[in-house]
């Protein structure tokens, strides 16, 4: 099991760990897991994210070749720009899904900074050295480079606070660069939560030192803030109906079933582009559904059952909500059943408890309400 550099950190700190795609992560700290969702929610929240994956791919066509891999439309991208797309296999399922930032012509020739998922992370560079022609280049920088997210209604202050105001000069999805108690910082305002903040990239050598002093800061500044472990950022990222590699997302699962067709521009040539098109002429088989559950906690694999207590489906996540304060699941049933109001259940260890599909997401992002 690899480990975060600031591992040490978080055992000072109480951090109970698990693995989580190749690394032992913190979980959660001694307040637990609600406490830490409902911290992000009120105020700011520090996420160790540096499990994940970065690349440039950069050179003359890189952009073209990119945009060849990539289900989305990034060539109309401004420098600075971020934005959601997803990597398919021939078939149309999902392989990863990224987030992709233009970079300066000043900063590189035809740059492309792009973040993968951690338990993705060797499988995508595989997938982009057999993808890529000889002519762009691909460098991994995922251990020189390190990540972290601060998140939540106060990251913006705080952010703006330690950098001469950099977050505000950006709009959501988008990125910049700064300095940071003299550390050069790449910023992204893109985050995993459904609430405004960042994500930011610097020197590993800096790791500890940087997150040390940002906390401080909140301290100095009356900014309520502390480290939120994966169990929270879940179910943050399930309230704000973001999906999961392994649970929403799959190489056997299609974005149009995902409800992500919107992070497909079919007007241009991409891998799996025909295998979508294909399954949008025959039509959905199943379709990601919420469901809100009464009687017991779902869980991933849970079987969904009809009103005449047939397996229609089954869960792909689920847990306790601490905003909504709902026990909730994302499932994929047949379409016919994916209209919010239908009456389905969640068979929990053999018993039916009846559940509801709901509107999906559960919380909907405070930069979608703006």
């Amino acid at each position: 099991m690899k480990s975060t550099l600031l591992r040490g950190w978080h055992e000072a700190h109480g951090a109970r760990f698990a693995p989580f795609a190749g690394f032992e992560m913190p979980i959660q700290y001694e307040s637990g897991a609600v406490k830490e969702h409902q911290l992000c929610r009120r105020s700011a929240g520090f996420f160790d994210i540096d499990h994940m994956g970065q690349l440039i791919i950069s050179g003359d066509g890189a952009g073209d070749a990119l945009s060849a891999l990539v289900s989305n439309r990034i060539l109309d991208m401004k420098p600075n720009e971020a934005r959601y797309a997803l990597l398919l296999n021939e078939n149309g399922g999902v392989i990863d899904d990224l987030f992709i930032y233009r970079m300066e012509e000043s900063e590189i020739k035809d740059g492309w900074f792009v973040v993968l998922n951690a338990g993705n992370r060797e499988l995508d560079i595989e997938h982009f050295k057999k993808m890529l022609p000889p002519h762009v280049s691909m460098e991994d920088v995922s251990e020189q480079t390190y990540m972290i997210s601060i998140q939540g209604p106060r990251a913006a202050a705080l952010i703006d606070a330690v950098s001469g105001g950099a977050l505000s000069l950006l709009s959501r999805g988008s990125m910049g660069t700064c300095k940071i108690m003299g550390i050069p910082v790449r910023i992204g305002r893109t985050g995993y939560t459904g609430e405004d903040g960042a994500e930011l990239f610097y020197d590993a050598s800096y790791a500890a030192e940087l997150w040390q002093f940002m906390l401080d800061e909140a301290e100095k500044r009356g900014i309520e803030a502390g480290p939120i472990g994966l169990a929270a950022r879940d179910s943050l990222r399930f309230e704000a109906g973001m999906p999961l590699h392994g649970h929403e997302i799959s190489p056997a699962i299609n974005p149009m079933e995902a409800l992500l067709s919107w992070a497909c521009d079919f007007e241009k040539d991409f891998v799996g582009r025909e295998a979508l098109l294909k399954i949008k002429e025959k039509g959905l088989e199943r379709k990601l559904v919420t469901l809100n559950v009464t009687g017991g906690v779902p869980r991933e694999g849970y079987p969904v059952l009809n009103e005449q207590s047939e397996k229609i489906g089954s869960c792909v996540s689920g847990m306790f909500c601490p905003t909504t304060g709902t026990y909730s699941a994302n499932a994929f049933v047949p379409p016919a059943y994916a209209k919010a109001g239908t009456a389905l259940a969640v068979s929990i260890r053999d018993n039916a408890k009846s559940a509801v599909v709901i509107k999906r997401p559960l919380y909907i992002p405070v930069y979608r309400r703006l």
